[in-house]
């Protein structure tokens, strides 16, 4: 089966801190790892998002050209994620050619079957810079429930749509000055000539009942009120509009980037030297398209994109039909997380209140971060970070339970035998403790499947605690004379097993311990293979580089019981992971955040 991993494009304002890599990052690429093993085809892509006024004001704060501001965070952001282990077949960018191309397809066809029309609006402008206001950066009272932080593209708290010029008292965030307001005329995508066929959408995913409840209706609460939004704005950084008399004009960063999964999955063809292989997934009827992001996504995943899809399909009101791209397929699921907050508040860059991928990885490896996100994560509500629940976790469960677990299985093998023993005769305790194991597969994969990480993650650590406790029931350790050696081999065999089976269950979760695991079993090579970062020239612009993430991915082992090769080599293991001060750490990261 074709999948579509489409995860949110980070938006390059700076580096990744852990609160992003939870929404967008480790989900998915759990996800996409165990599709790939589960025997799907997996198609992952994403890149930066460089676009619209935050990105002009941030290289007004760093002095710097606006295109070196945005090439200097693709840079940091690709590393971070390349880093964290993040398994995409294409992270690219939304500043390429081939990008620009594809988005202006997109318009054209839209506007050609009508869904983009011409209105007069009141738009924000910044008292101070005399820039374009983003709605995001307008921030005031919400006239519907009173929630005093609503932003000018919607209120967080009752989640309905609104326009800055609904705002009670709208301030800019930028400054913290009212913003002036002056009519322009844009092009708006026709939400209203849509609204029945979002609504069809919606119903049929609502009635297969695989979104999380709060990711439905959230969407279907905002479909209940749709108007025309505005799609392009008056600013002179992002992708050209291409109709006469529009040239001071560009398109809104949300209309280019949700475009992103498209255009990346048709880059990712054209560097594969098969140009047309996207459309194994994008024209596929069978296709299942998976959508990651954080919750404050989800109007421009379960509205927006669906609808300019849908126009550029000419499937609304006003009819039409598709452009050269053809068919396209809207999301089979929006898969939306909750905030994973610092504390009990959120995390702030402007504020200090932050954590960064990189740092955590110096520090402590990518996994320790990876499984605290799967384990206690912001799944389905918002979750709190602490660095105490982080050292509690990394200790009792990664070191205590797991990596205890791997460590003295291949510690008894090579004292005893030096290589995987083989098995005699296996009591009712092996095949209870192998069977519980083999049974995880199922368990676990279909909680996978049905994005249910933490679950899943929960499951296979029961099962490591199943595998403890036989060595405790077994006592491998107190079988020591020679008539016992053929007990031993059987136990030690049944732990190698239990092992092996369980790594495979935790490789999606913990790709980097899983090579670590895999090796100290004898095996050759990667196990889990791994993201690389490649320098590259802009397929269309050959005096352009920029950093791309790929991999070959085709060596992912399977998702089943593999028996162990008897006979492998097996030497004394150093630990897998390590167990941490929880003093010193608390200590330390406080000291960081200035606490």
């Amino acid at each position: 089966m074709k999948i579509l991993s489409a995860v949110a494009w980070p938006y390059t304002n700076g580096p990744r801190h852990i609160g992003h890599v939870a929404g967008f990052g480790v989900p998915s690429d759990v996800f996409s790892r165990y599709m790939r093993m589960a025997g799907h085809d997996v198609l992952m892509v994403s890149g930066t998002d460089e676009h619209g006024t935050p990105i002009l004001v941030l290289a007004d704060q760093e002095g710097l050209p606006v295109q070196d501001v945005v090439d200097k965070y693709n840079a940091v952001i690709a590393q971070d994620l390349t880093d964290l282990g993040l398994s995409y077949d294409l992270f690219t960018r939304t500043t390429t050619r081939n990008h620009y191309a594809v988005v202006q397809e997109m318009f054209r066809q839209i506007r050609d079957n009508g869904y983009l029309i011409e209105q007069s609006t009141m738009t924000a402008i910044s008292a101070k810079t005399g820039r374009t206001l983003p709605d995001r950066y307008i921030e005031g009272t919400c006239p519907i429930c009173g929630f005093p932080e609503a932003r000018g593209d919607q209120c967080d708290n009752c989640g309905n749509q609104l326009d800055p010029t609904d705002l009670i008292n709208p301030v800019s965030k930028v400054d913290g000055l009212p913003p002036k307001f002056a009519q322009s005329q844009h092009f708006f995508l026709d939400l209203p000539a849509l609204a029945s066929a979002l609504q069809a959408w919606l119903d049929e995913v609502d009635a297969a009942g695989t979104w999380r409840p709060g990711v439905i209706n959230f969407a279907k609460n905002i479909a209940k009120d749709m108007h025309p939004r505005a799609m392009t704005r008056d600013i002179d950084w992002g992708i050209p509009i291409p109709v006469e008399g529009w040239e001071g004009k560009r398109f809104y960063v949300w209309f280019d980037a949700v475009i992103g999964y498209l255009s990346a999955a048709i880059e990712w063809a054209r560097r594969l030297g098969e140009p047309e292989k996207w459309r194994d997934w994008w024209n596929n009827p069978a296709l299942r398209s998976y959508y990651f992001q954080g919750k404050d996504n989800v109007t421009f995943h379960a509205q927006i994109w669906p609808a300019e899809l849908l126009g550029y399909m000419g499937k609304g009101d006003k009819g039409g039909e598709p452009g050269r791209y053809g068919e396209l397929q809207l999301p089979t699921e929006v898969v939306a997380s909750g905030f994973l907050n610092l504390g009990s508040g959120q995390f702030s860059t402007s504020r200090g209140n932050v954590i960064y991928v990189q740092d955590v990885i110096a520090r402590y490896g990518a996994d320790a971060i990876r499984y605290f996100i799967c384990a206690a994560g912001p799944e389905t509500q918002d979750a709190p970070f602490t660095w105490e629940d982080f050292v509690q976790r990394n200790n009792a469960e990664l070191v205590g339970a797991w990596g205890n677990l791997v460590n003295r299985t291949a510690a008894m093998i090579a004292k005893n035998f030096g290589e995987i023993p083989s098995a005699t005769r296996l009591e009712p305790i092996d095949e209870e403790l192998l069977a519980a194991i083999r049974q995880g597969f199922t368990t676990v994969g279909d909680l996978l499947e049905r994005q249910r990480q933490k679950a899943a993650i929960a499951e296979v650590m029961r099962l490591v605690r199943e595998a403890n406790k036989y060595v405790t029931d077994t006592e491998p350790f107190r079988l020591k004379g020679d008539d016992q050696r053929d007990r031993l081999a059987t136990v030690l065999h049944t732990l190698a097993q239990a092992v092996q089976d369980l790594n495979t269950m935790m490789a999606p979760f913990l790709p980097h311990s899983a090579n670590q695991v895999a090796a100290l079993l004898g095996h050759e090579g990667e196990f889990m293979p791994m993201p690389r970062l490649e320098q590259v020239r802009d397929l269309d612009d050959e005096s352009r580089a920029y950093p791309i993430i790929t991999g070959d991915y085709s060596a992912t082992p399977r998702w089943e019981s593999t028996p162990v090769r008897v006979g492998t080599p097996v030497a004394k293991p150093t630990p897998i992971f390590t167990k941490l001060d929880a003093k010193t750490v608390v200590a330390e990261e406080n000291a960081r955040l200035g606490r």
